[in-house]
């Protein structure tokens, strides 16, 4: 078993998430540095983690420690310069949502990482959960018939402090709202469970908040197997819940949580006074409850290492994403649909969610 070195870039609110996902990983990796632009507070985690080294400069880090992979957990705009040196530096990255600005910079990272052999792994932890896999499975072996409908609600709320955070509400900072942001965890799941996306049709409005960015977005979807779904993603329902449901030709599925999901958060259906149905059975064969987190996501990341391969969530996996919500604003701003391919390096919204480039 190899051990890896292993630095985290950005010390703020998301990083116990990512250090139980290290002490998961146990003497697979060993966290040997931290790096934050506020010197006290990267001083305070490293102490009070065992955090040998720290730093204030990225670049320095990088020189002196050489870690194997890095942990990116800074505001969005700073994702795509820090994923190229640390790339350049030798090291695979794990970063936070949303990976990057736009369709322009991915495929930046893409070459940076043919260049390099190192790879960048987004972080889209619900993938990894039990329930999302076991459910994977029975679609691709056709146990539940044809996907029809699907709908994908992130119906999370953010008051006026959440905003007040400088970086936030802001495309040049934030890089969306919470398309970008808070709903892009279930829309990947979704996007991924549904399989290829075709068209989609979109609005989205600035209704509550004092910000630059949409407070809601709402999208319908044609799939490539001619389903039809629907995503809202909202920073302004009080009462809060991530919902995901697709109807099936022989079951409906469903999940309801918030911030992560246990088996128990899905529901399977089928239709009143069907009879007994196989599909049933084999949905019921979930077996060990496995929540999506950050932990099980590291340890795909660590076998991939192991094996000298790209990660799962990286390359197209992770581009699918990044080319829904470009064309989701797309369709916003312009008020028509927008097909899947559609957005190349002569069209403004290849460089900017907003199509305006900076």
């Amino acid at each position: 078993m190899k051990q890896y070195r292993i630095a985290f870039i950005g010390t703020g609110k998301v990083i116990p998430s990512h250090l139980h996902a290290l002490q998961q990983a146990g003497e697979r990796a060993q966290l040997v540095a931290a790096v934050d632009v506020n010197a006290e507070r990267v001083e305070a985690v490293s102490k009070a983690n065992g955090i040998p080294y720290w730093f204030t400069d990225a670049t320095q880090m990088l020189a002196d420690i050489q870690p194997d992979l890095v942990h990116i957990l800074t505001p969005p705009h700073t994702h795509f310069p820090l994923i190229l040196q640390c790339l350049k530096a030798g090291a695979y990255v794990y970063c936070e949502k949303p990976l990057c600005a736009s369709l322009d910079q991915f495929d930046r990272i893409s070459e940076a990482e043919a260049a390099t052999g190192n790879y960048v792994s987004t972080v889209f932890q619900w993938r990894f959960g039990s329930a999302a896999q076991h459910l994977k499975r029975l679609i691709e072996e056709g146990v539940l018939g044809r996907p029809l409908v699907g709908h994908c609600n992130t119906l999370w709320y953010r008051d006026a402090a959440y905003y007040a955070v400088p970086w936030r509400g802001k495309w040049a900072t934030e890089l969306g709202g919470p398309t970008m942001g808070l709903g892009i965890h279930l829309t990947d799941l979704f996007l991924w469970l549904m399989d290829e996306w075709e068209e989609v049709q979109a609005m989205t409005a600035t209704l509550d908040r004092d910000i630059e960015v949409e407070d809601v977005a709402m999208a319908m979807i044609r799939f490539s197997s001619g389903a039809l779904g629907h995503v809202t993603n909202s920073a302004l329902s009080p009462r809060q819940e991530s919902y995901l449901r697709l109807d099936f030709q022989r079951a409906t599925v469903e999940c309801s949580a918030l911030y992560r999901y246990h088996n128990a958060n899905w529901q399977f259906s089928i239709a009143d006074n069907s009879p007994y149905d196989e599909s049933l059975a084999q949905w019921q064969n979930i077996g060990t409850d496995i929540s999506g987190t950050h932990a099980v996501q590291l340890g795909e990341i660590l076998n991939s290492m192991d094996a000298g391969k790209r990660p799962f969530l990286s390359g197209h996996e992770a581009r699918r994403i990044i080319e829904f919500s470009a064309s989701l604003y797309k369709s916003a701003f312009t008020n028509q649909p927008v097909r899947r391919g559609s957005i190349t390096a002569a069209d403004p919204f290849y460089y900017a969610m907003n199509g305006k480039p900076r």
